[in-house]
C-alpha cells in the first residue's frame, strides 16, 4: 500500500496550489479519501473529505470556499486544489485513505509554504 503526495511548494499569499495523492496497493474506489495538515508545533488537523461511493465532499471551516477536494478513480488519485492561500495555510499536507474494517493508510506528506 502506498500513498504519494506531490504538488507542494512555496507560494505567495493569495496564490494557488494543487496537491495530488497517488494511491496504489489497494482498491482506491472503495475508500473515502481525506486531506489533513500539520503546521509546525501544532497537531494534525483534518482539512477535507471525499466519499467513496458518491464523491460527496466535506470541508473544515477554514477550507470552505477556498479548497476543493476531488478524485479520479481511474487514476487512483485524489486532489486538493487550494486557492487564496494564506500564511496560516503553511503546513505539511497529508493524504489519508480509510474504510470500514480498520483500513487506514497515510502518505508521507508534502510541504506547503505560503510566504512572500
Amino acid at each position: 500500500v502506498q500513498l504519494v503526495e506531490s504538488g507542494g511548494g512555496l507560494v505567495q499569499p493569495g496564490g494557488s496550489l494543487t496537491l495530488s495523492c497517488a494511491a496504489s496497493g489497494f482498491t482506491f474506489s472503495r475508500y473515502a479519501m481525506h486531506w489533513y495538515r500539520q503546521a509546525p508545533g501544532k497537531e494534525r488537523e483534518w482539512v477535507a473529505t471525499i466519499s467513496s461511493a458518491t464523491s460527496s465532499t466535506d470541508y473544515r471551516d477554514f477550507a470552505k470556499g477556498r479548497f476543493t477536494i476531488s478524485r479520479a478513480n481511474a487514476k487512483n488519485t485524489v486532489y486538493l486544489q487550494m486557492n487564496s492561500l494564506e500564511p496560516e495555510d503553511t503546513a505539511v499536507y497529508y493524504c489519508n485513505a480509510r474504510r470500514d474494517g480498520g483500513y487506514d493508510y497515510w502518505g508521507q506528506g508534502t510541504q506547503v509554504t505560503v510566504s512572500s
